[in-house]
């Protein structure tokens, strides 16, 4: 059995290579598929790690910087660190935004942080940490600047002091770290000439600038051009604190939203990626029935080419048992060259893309397990043609 699906594959050599490369694709872009999936889940996962909180604390009945806009005082970490538990506490700013680099915009997620403290790039792979207070930038890889590289920032010129990778927010967007101070200007301040319009309409409120209250007017003016506002507050729990029972008591006392890592993860993964992971199953599935209709299709038609050699198999005494492994066979060889050119393209073709993908073993051994019973299916329209063969056709009858 195993020499006449042999003899058959060799005689038709050429279009069972070129089918089974077609079906290489189609495995392999599925294979990339659930690897972009996986590779999302670990981005989030590596986000949540590097910033080195265990606590996520936000604007109350918000879902975190990750997920919602948020706005806190900057001087409610002072506060957090007087709690129980509380070893650490920082500010932090996030804020989507494209970047100018030369002629071209760059799309990144704008990190502000205060150096060595919770939000600080977890790692780097070349360059040095931020050490200025204003003008200096760490960069993912993924923006594709290079160090030394001067960068736009609205008004302000930055220098690429350092590189880090895996450092992207939950849409994909590389991060690129700044100092705080200067990531809460881009975020929060106004241009210029909104500033002089804020401060003409201000001057000309009788409420707000009183003869008899000197310096009412200044203050309120200078309140308009600083900004004192962040979108998150960073915790590190004292050793043996667990973050749950602190995260309960900055809700109870300080009135605002505290996430534990935990649940910052299903955030991420359960909320933000649902929606992803719900495409990517459909496509998954989309890929499954045309690959099944492509083996189905291809064995069929090769069956058919062989109705008289069947019809003569079964003239000379073959049993319709072997004549059905022989096909299945086939099949089976058609599925596992599929998968072996799919397997080797997804992974060269995975690190171009934006997204990082993630191949796991399991996922290749569930693919594998997939194809060849696709493929087992599929030669089922082909068997039963061949098990429909008269005989008499081996004699022209």
């Amino acid at each position: 059995m195993i020499n006449l699906a042999g003899r058959d594959i060799r005689h038709a050599w050429g279009r069972f290579v070129f089918t089974g490369i077609g079906l290489g694709l189609l495995v392999g872009l599925t294979l990339s598929m659930a690897g972009i999936y996986r590779g999302m889940v670990d981005d989030a996962k590596a986000l949540l790690h590097n910033s080195g909180a265990d606590l996520w604390v936000v604007q109350q009945e918000t879902l975190g910087p990750y997920a919602e806009s948020s706005s806190l005082r900057d001087d409610v970490y002072r506060s957090l660190l007087g709690m129980s538990g509380v070893a650490r506490a920082a500010n932090v700013v996030y804020l989507n935004m494209q970047v100018k680099r030369g002629e071209a915009d760059v799309r990144v997620m704008l990190v502000g942080f205060e150096a060595g403290q919770p939000g600080e790039p977890g790692y780097l792979v070349a360059g040095r940490q931020i050490t200025r207070n204003h003008y200096e930038a760490v960069a993912d890889v993924k923006t594709g600047f290079h160090l030394g590289e001067r960068i736009r920032i609205r008004r302000h010129d930055y220098t690429v002091v350092g590189l880090t990778r895996r450092m992207v927010s939950s849409g994909g967007d590389p991060m690129l770290f700044v100092p705080l101070k200067d990531a809460q200007e881009v975020q929060f301040l106004k241009d210029n000439d909104a500033i002089v319009n804020e401060r003409a309409r201000t001057a000309a409120n009788p409420q707000l600038n009183r003869p008899g209250v000197p310096g009412l007017l200044d203050a309120i003016q200078a309140s308009q051009a600083s900004s004192h506002n962040v979108n998150a507050v960073l915790v590190q729990v004292k050793e043996g604190v667990e973050p749950a029972v602190a995260a309960a008591g900055i809700q109870r006392w300080k009135h605002l939203q505290a996430y534990t890592r935990g649940q910052m993860e299903e955030i991420l993964v359960v909320k933000l990626i649902a929606t992803s992971a719900r495409q990517i199953a459909m496509f998954l599935v989309i890929l499954a029935v045309v690959s099944a209709a492509i083996v189905a299709f291809i064995i069929y038609t090769m069956t058919l080419g062989k109705i008289r050699e069947i019809a003569v198999l079964k003239l000379i005494g073959t049993r319709d048992r072997t004549i059905a492994g022989m096909i299945l066979q086939q099949a089976l060889g058609l599925g596992l060259i599929g998968f072996v050119v799919g397997k080797t393209v997804a992974t060269l073709w995975a690190p171009f893309f934006p997204k990082y993908v993630l191949l796991e073993p399991g996922d290749a051994l569930r693919g594998f397990v997939i194809v060849m019973l696709i493929c087992a299916v599929a030669s089922t329209l082909a068997i039963r043609a061949a098990l429909r063969v008269d005989p008499a056709t081996a004699i022209g009858g």
